[in-house]
């Protein structure tokens, strides 16, 4: 987010629009507007980026899996440490793709949110897979930033349509007689 914009994205009263301002998304600033400024190639990018540090994720999971093999640990907690990566996976997957979807709620985040960073930390390959498949069909998070920002434009018109005019340049109406 730029110093000019407040949280909804609506501009400053100093902005040079005066109206609301797209909010940049990571690595694509606001290209994603107007797909304009090489926004094919960053979500190529993106898309390829994401994967490759999926499948890098993967070979280092792989080394350490066969460290515990060689540690002989047994078949058990073999079968833990799998089931637990791939269910930290599952559920970094679904929380990074609601997150493109909306906002989490500021009001409701709770100790609850603030302990699943520690899934999401060990859960960073399906992180990273949303991140790709999302970057397949668009910009992640564009769909959510494209209605928020059309929200903020309507408002703004509405705010706009409703003014009539500068009320202190308004001539006096003359009183009524009775």
């Amino acid at each position: 987010m730029s110093d000019e914009q407040t949280p909804s994205g609506s501009a400053e009263p100093g902005s040079p629009s005066g109206g609301p301002q797209p909010e940049e998304i990571r690595f694509f600033g606001t290209t994603w507007l107007h797909h304009d400024g090489g926004y094919g190639l960053r979500r190529a990018g993106v898309a390829v980026g994401s994967l490759a540090l999926a499948a890098a994720g993967a070979v280092v999971l792989r080394f350490a899996f066969q460290g515990l093999e060689i540690a002989a640990v047994g078949p058990f907690v073999g079968i833990l440490v799998v089931a637990g990566f791939a269910i930290c996976s599952a559920l970094a997957f679904r929380r990074t793709w609601d997150g493109f979807r909306h906002r989490p709620d500021p009001a409701a985040q709770s100790a609850a949110d603030k302990s699943a960073q520690s899934l999401m930390l060990i859960g960073f390959i399906g992180s990273l897979l949303a991140y790709f498949c999302r970057s397949l069909i668009e910009a992640p998070g564009e769909k959510l930033h494209r209605a928020e920002y059309a929200a903020a434009r309507e408002r703004c018109e509405r705010r706009r349509g409703a003014r009539t005019g500068n009320p202190a340049a308004k001539k006096p109406r003359p009183k009524k007689r009775r």
